[in-house]
């Protein structure tokens, strides 16, 4: 992949008020979610905001770290304000009954076709993004420095971010002094933003673990070394690191997703693969879980006589990984003012700590020690949030075959929010 650099184009003014804009992002919208594309495979949708950004203006560079794609417009001296997006879809079957569902298959790593949704919103993000890009683009009378915006692939296996920087991101475009940064959310109505400052999202690891056994026919299991019952018992000790090792206040999530072990109801095999997802927020705390999955899994393999050849291989991955999201408290107050201006104080709510894990903690987390702020973007349509609350019914989660968000509204205070915000940094002192 060739990374191809882009002379800006001259500005073609697109709508100068969000209610003039907003047919283009809508239009966009729908594209984006009828055509998603899959982890390191965002061909067209790098295209698609590639072409976007440099027909607003911007110096675009492309295929850089991937599929990413990088934009910079330099609007007098000032501070350099980062604006980020991911690009790739989930490997989902969508359920949501919509007109403009997507009907998209690919092919997964395993060789099977699978369905490919845009089931964790990035087809959102991308539209914010956009439009943030042109309400910048419309009002730089109001600010001066350096925008870079960056669209990312492979957010969704803690990959992309990485290749953009070592593709070498802050050598070949200005550091930046400011990065910003939105995620849709399924529990939030659309019209309103959460934020807060720390620590807002967890580390991830991903485990795989490889029980092995001594297999011989199902018939004489005195004969052989079960696999499938040592991976039962690895399975359930594994729930009491996070109960009994861990201090309750500190969170953590060790969950086994994957069991897949035999062949055949009367043979019993020779192996099981557990695959494990694994969250934390402390370093500390994150070894400690790492240090106990290995622990356990060997101890219970050792306690049935298995000799050092056949222990349980436990390898904690590169890929599917991410480190805590970290939101720095000073730009974070700022932001938050910033937001409340825009689209009103009472749209603004406390975010609390989650679980889920994204990569774009990695382009604070380097030497330039760049400030982050990442906030929360209200997805669902507010009856349907109200009607939940009051029925106590479960809505579509983020992932879900049927999360479908009300997209004109959470646009439109994406877009809001996030030039506010550009802005206010600025022309922060």
């Amino acid at each position: 992949m060739t990374v191809n650099k882009i002379a800006a184009e001259p500005y073609a003014e697109e709508g100068k008020t969000m209610n003039e804009l907003m047919p283009k992002l809508e239009t966009m919208y729908l594209h984006l979610h009828k055509n998603p594309e899959l982890s390191f495979h965002e061909n067209q949708t790098s295209q698609l905001m590639s072409q976007t950004l440099n027909k607003l203006g911007f110096e675009v560079t492309d295929h850089y770290g991937g599929y990413g794609v990088v934009a910079v417009f330099k609007n007098g001296k000032g501070p350099t304000v980062m604006i980020r997006t991911d690009m790739d879809a989930l490997p989902v079957t969508e359920q949501t009954g919509l007109p403009y569902a997507s009907t998209v298959t690919s092919t997964n790593e395993q060789g099977e076709k699978v369905g490919v949704m845009h089931a964790c919103g990035h087809d959102l993000h991308m539209t914010s993004f956009i439009g943030t890009a042109t309400m910048l683009m419309n009002k730089k009378d109001q600010w001066r420095g350096t925008l870079i915006m960056i669209a990312q692939p492979a957010e969704e296996y803690g990959a992309g971010a990485k290749a953009m920087l070592k593709a070498g991101l802050y050598k070949d475009f200005p550091i930046p002094d400011h990065i910003i940064g939105l995620h849709d959310h399924a529990g939030l109505p659309a019209g309103k933003v959460a934020i807060a400052p720390d620590y807002i999202m967890a580390n991830v690891d991903s485990v795989d673990i490889t029980v092995k056994g001594i297999s011989g026919h199902g018939a004489y299991p005195s004969k052989t070394v079960d696999p499938v019952v040592l991976a039962s018992r690895i399975v359930l000790a594994l729930q009491t690191i996070s109960s009994r090792e861990i201090s309750p206040l500190d969170p953590t999530v060790v969950t086994v997703g994957v069991i897949n072990g035999g062949t055949k109801r009367n043979i019993i095999g020779n192996k099981v693969l557990l695959q494990l997802t694994v969250r934390s927020y402390k370093p500390d705390v994150r070894e400690k879980l790492l240090s106990a999955i290995k622990r356990i899994s060997i101890g219970i393999a050792k306690s049935v006589g298995l000799s050092d050849d056949l222990l349980p291989d436990v390898k904690v991955l590169t890929t599917e990984t991410a480190d805590a999201v970290f939101n720095d408290p000073s730009q974070t107050a700022k932001v938050k003012s910033f937001i409340e201006a825009a689209i009103g104080k009472g749209n603004v709510v406390h975010a609390e700590q989650s679980m889920v894990g994204e990569d774009v903690s990695q382009y604070a987390l380097t030497k330039e020690q760049v400030p982050l702020t990442f906030f929360w973007l209200g997805a669902v349509n507010p009856k349907k949030y109200a009607e939940s609350v009051k029925n106590g019914t479960e809505l579509p989660s983020l992932h879900s075959s049927k999360f479908a968000p009300d997209y004109p509204l959470a646009i439109k205070t994406g877009v809001e929010a996030m030039t506010a915000s550009a802005i206010g940094l600025f022309n922060s002192p």
